[in-house]
């Protein structure tokens, strides 16, 4: 090599080292570059696709020297012999490595753990072998976690982490499912998964989130907590496949347009379309409301709800047989036929020619859910041209700043939800500006090309070393977030003085780590919900409603459906009403007042009395629990049910200590809640006789003041300050 030479080659040496070397970690499911088995298992889902696509559009940046993507060898005859070759080449620089890692054949990820640590070793033999270390380990899912935080700590290379989902949301979930404890360890090794979270959080330099939501929320319930280290990276979308329409000439109707015609008088209206799974947090009913009364809407456009796929709804028992019944049964209510599409079926691949055929139309896409963590589907809309009308909870905030292509919503405000969509539809200049808007805003931040930018633009600071990364204290931190509680009613309780309820809600912030909060009302979700965000009172982690017959868990509001297994126990709805339809005093509440599980009548106390209602539902056989409160409000729950067992259902499933929960009440629907071995607090009100029997109860205390300043009263008196 002559001199002359040299100072090319160090240059380009030194151009070489500049670039990114990284390390992707997905270890179970089955990864291959190509035909991904999307969906065959519960272990074949998003992330192994994410992770596919991220490795590639990384491999396309200039600034990036070698992707490897590492996940285990399977050997296995029921699966593809793609899956048991040692590399995959993707590009000239990305492959998929296969590590051999215990077990050949192919396992369900919750029985990876014990090897593990195999593939740990097998993975650094190859680093050394063959391509020197990475600059960056990624894992991704707790498995990978495990794997990133044991070679991080052996090789020093630092180590960015990405969850997916969590366990300890998923433990609340399969809990409110009617999963047992013990099918929970046995079945999905929770505790296992939940520490191996722990372990990565205690070692990764960054946590790469879609929403700020998973930041503030999922990953605050962790001990090893640390919001210094996260970094919200919204997630790329397909353009190839999310597109504007063709131009009208070249147009040809999508399959699924004649579907949608079937059930349309005038097809050539603008669509207002909604695609979401049938759940009651999505609101679909109260969007059907809203277009149902207002004839302006109906007239300037059709209303296109695809919700999921549905066989006979009469058979359909689950909680989305309920959403069809009755979305059903509005659209029957307003007579919507000829102006509502609900078709029974679609498929996946229907799904952008909806949004384009929406698009031509000069329609809207409309999100009207309760809360809505991130929004996939608006981006998706986004990026077909579709203006958009979304919930103001949760992610949209952030797309619509990021897309300026609609307006947010109230939801729980159907004159709000009504208004903005007119609005979207009468503005056709606006409507051009929102539509380009939106696929310029879909390009620039949530591409494959934005989303890899802003990834690299997080860890490059990792691998030059020139950011601080902030430093956890040693060791585990004491977590008491399951282990003390505070529950609360709403009215008159929380709510009817602004100045005690602001300082109130600044201790619950303060303590959202060491104490639980919750609330149980009598009223229904969407109407608690209402009264929550119209006094600033953050969302509960536990909201009891319908006087103790549903339950709902943050993050997301999921309802635990195992609740209400058990409570149906010998209830007979139809019986009840049958014994009290035409009751002297009696009068039912509105139809928005009832649920399946509360029968809800306004007393006359004049006329009705409490103690022959209840003798008359004895002799009539029904095993119930009658709760009469505020002196006017009567309700028939099931007899497992009520606010008080909520409580108790949720310690038993959430682990919090009833000794060790307040609980704060002001009338007799709240009165179970206090006996017992809660830590019982009757807040002073205007019907302080209807928990005066309580006196003499152990372990009762009477505040002083009323409202929130009463609640606080009582943390004192129970030294729940700090």
């Amino acid at each position: 090599m002559t001199k002359s030479n040299l100072p090319a080659e160090t240059a380009a040496k030194s151009r070489d080292n500049a670039r990114l070397f990284i390390a992707l970690f997905s270890v179970h499911g089955l990864i291959r570059g190509h035909d991904l088995e999307l969906g065959r298992d519960a272990d074949t889902g998003g992330q192994t696709k994410y992770v596919v696509e991220l490795a590639k559009a990384l491999g396309q940046r200039d600034d990036v020297r070698q992707v490897l993507l590492l996940t285990r060898k399977i050997v296995d005859a029921r699966v593809s012999s793609d899956y048991a070759q040692d590399f995959e080449v993707l590009s000239n620089k990305v492959q998929i490595v296969r590590i051999a890692c215990g077990e050949a054949g192919y396992i369900r990820k919750e029985l990876l753990w014990e090897t593990l640590d195999t593939f740990c070793d097998n993975t650094l033999t190859y680093f050394r072998q063959t391509t020197g270390l990475p600059d960056i380990l990624h894992s991704h899912y707790a498995d990978a976690g495990y794997v990133g935080a044991r070679l991080s700590r052996q090789t020093g290379v630092p180590l960015v982490h990405t969850g997916h989902s969590l366990g300890r949301g998923k433990r609340k979930q399969l809990l409110a499912a009617g999963v047992t404890q013990a099918a929970l360890e046995q079945t999905y090794q929770i505790s296992r998964r939940i520490d191996a979270e722990e372990d990565t959080l205690s070692v990764a330099v960054r946590v790469i989130t879609s929403t700020r939501q998973e930041v503030d929320q999922q990953y605050a319930m962790y001990d090893f907590y640390q919001p210094e280290r996260m970094r919200v990276v919204p997630p790329g979308t397909d353009l190839e496949t999310f597109h504007p329409p063709a131009p009208t000439s070249q147009r040809r109707p999508p399959a699924i347009a004649s579907e949608l015609a079937r059930f349309l008088s005038d097809p050539g209206k603008p669509i207002i379309l909604a695609l979401a799974r049938p759940d009651p947090k999505k609101n679909l009913i109260r969007l059907v409301q809203a277009y149902g009364e207002s004839a302006a809407l109906r007239a300037a456009a059709n209303l296109v709800l695809i919700v999921g796929n549905r066989d006979d709804v009469a058979d359909d028992k689950a909680e989305s047989g309920q959403v069809h019944g009755e979305l059903l049964l509005t659209i029957d209510k307003y007579d919507l036929y000829g102006h509502v599409a609900y078709p029974k079926r679609h498929q996946s691949t229907d799904v952008a020619d909806l949004y384009r055929l929406a698009t031509a139309s000069g329609g809207v896409f409309i999100n009207p859910a309760l809360t809505e963590p991130f929004g996939l589907t608006l981006i998706e809309a986004a990026a077909c041209g579709l203006p958009m009308v979304a919930t103001q909870d949760g992610g949209p905030v952030e797309i619509l700043a990021n897309c300026d292509n609609g307006y947010l919503i109230d939801p729980l405000d159907s004159q709000d939800m009504t208004d903005k969509l007119l609005r979207v539809l009468d503005e056709r200049e606006n409507w051009q500006r929102m539509s380009q808007n939106g696929i310029e805003g879909a390009r620039k931040h949530y591409s494959w090309k934005a989303h890899v930018a802003s990834y690299l633009e997080v860890i490059r600071p990792l691998a030059d070393k020139t950011e601080s990364i902030a430093v956890l204290p040693k060791g585990r931190k004491t977590s008491r977030f399951r282990q003390r509680a505070l529950f609360t009613t709403l009215d008159l309780n929380l709510t009817g003085d602004s100045a005690s309820l602001v300082l109130l809600v600044q201790r619950i912030q303060a303590q959202r780590k060491s104490m639980l909060f919750g609330v149980a009302t009598g009223r229904h979700l969407e109407d608690a919900l209402g009264e929550l965000r119209r006094h600033n009172i953050p969302e509960p982690d536990v909201l009891i409603t319908h006087q103790g017959t549903q339950i709902h868990y943050a993050p997301g509001l999921n309802r635990d459906t195992a609740w209400e297994q058990h409570i149906a126990h010998h209830w007979n709805p139809a019986g009840v009403r049958s014994l009290l339809n035409g009751y002297p005093g009696l009068t039912p509440q509105s139809r928005q007042q009832q649920s399946y599980f509360k029968i809800s009548y306004m007393v006359d106390p004049s006329v009705a009395d409490i103690a022959a209602i209840r003798q008359t539902l004895l002799r009539g056989e029904q095993d119930v629990n009658v709760v009469f409160s505020f002196g006017q409000f009567l309700d028939v729950i099931p007899t497992r049910a009520s606010k008080g067992l909520a409580v108790r259902w949720c310690a038993s499933r959430l682990g919090f200590q009833l000794d060790h929960t307040l609980v704060a009440g002001v009338t007799a629907a709240d009165a179970d809640m206090l006996r017992g071995n809660t830590l019982g607090a009757v807040i002073a009100s205007q019907h302080p006789a209807e928990l005066a029997g309580l006196s003499s109860a152990d372990r009762i205390y009477y505040s002083r003041q009323q409202f929130a300043a009463g609640i606080l009263e009582s943390m004192a008196h129970y030294g729940f300050e700090a």
